[in-house]
């Protein structure tokens, strides 16, 4: 199969025997694949969790046909079947998944590039919005950097679970005018030293129940600030910096639970079980089209470099994908 390999020289395509599925595993000839910030690390030759190095495909996403399964998969999972999920090492013809966390693509003509573009934003802000930020009705949440995929993804799961309030940042002035048409019932950017006394003013005074936080970085302590008494931050990125001043005075003060999140260190079950509860939640939404990403571009595969390029430009609105046909 061809493959995009990390080598000395960078990132190369390159001709590499299918991989064979393990016990719990099923081989997908995949159709479509979903580009992630944490791809450009992995492609630059840096380690994401165990992934990494010489000789790693970078890919955390993507979508195709069931070609093989393993010997334990259940029944339910079949060869022909049209499946998306999480999916390591993805920027190749043919993956590896394990079973649980993969889903059966929606029957509502749903194409293999939005199909893949889906699995890690759905699993990421269900997690997050609802399973840690304890979202319900009435409630106000804020998604710091809300104009990835993954935030606008936020911004809807927040509205579709009942918030009333709902923050989306964004420093690009084009990009926070668009976060209305997914959910944000007030846009702020972090740029203005004003953004904090405008979410305050948003809930009364009182601070947005939780934050999913995307940023990170000098804005932790501001963050704070905007979280009520007894409020939640879900850290989930760090895309401002992994090290910052933190006001540890205010923090205690505010009595606010400041919750880690990733999937490099969950196991499969852990894993199963996030993708279970979010189909629990949001599967009905998806299917009827309440739930949705705007794919920005679409590459092939044998243009990856230029992919990757325009992830890392940062110019892009919502999600970007490659095909492998």
């Amino acid at each position: 199969m061809k493959a995009a390999i990390v080598t000395a020289q960078g990132l190369a395509l390159q001709e590499v025997p299918v991989p064979k599925p393990g016990p719990q595993q099923i081989l997908v000839k995949l159709r479509a694949i979903g580009l992630n910030r944490a791809d450009l690390g992995v492609a630059a030759g840096h380690a994401h969790g165990a992934v990494g190095g010489i000789g790693a495909i970078p890919g955390l996403e993507a979508a195709g046909e069931i070609a093989e399964c393993g010997s334990e998969v259940p029944a339910h999972l079949k060869p022909g079947m049209r499946v998306m999920g999480g999916m390591a090492a993805s920027y190749a013809e043919y993956a590896l998944a394990d079973w649980g966390r993969v889903s059966l693509v929606p029957d509502a003509n749903m194409s293999w590039e939005v199909a893949a573009t889906l699995p890690v934003a759905l699993q990421t802000m269900h997690n997050a919005v609802v399973t840690h930020g304890l979202c319900a009705p009435g409630s106000a949440i804020m998604i710091q950097g809300a104009s990835s995929g993954v935030g606008l993804m936020g911004l809807q799961i927040a509205r579709l679970m009942g918030a009333s309030v709902v923050v989306g940042s964004s420093t690009n002035p084009e990009k926070r005018a668009r976060l209305a048409e997914f959910g944000a019932t007030l846009a702020v950017d972090t740029n203005d030293p004003a953004w904090v006394k405008q979410v305050l003013d948003a809930t009364e005074g009182r601070g947005v129940d939780a934050v999913v936080d995307q940023i990170s970085g000098p804005l932790v302590s501001q963050t704070l600030a905007a979280t009520r008494i007894l409020g939640r931050i879900i850290n989930v990125g760090r895309l401002g910096g992994a090290v910052a001043d933190f006001d540890f005075d205010l923090h205690a003060a505010r009595r606010i639970s400041y919750i880690g999140v990733t999937f490099r260190t969950r196991s499969n079950e852990e894993v199963r079980e996030i993708v279970r509860l979010m189909r629990q939640d949001l599967w009905a939404a998806l299917e009827a089209g309440k739930l949705a990403l705007p794919l920005d571009r679409v590459f092939h595969l044998d243009e990856v470099h230029a992919a990757l390029a325009h992830m890392k430009a940062n110019a892009h609105f919502g999600k970007i994908a490659m095909v492998t046909g």
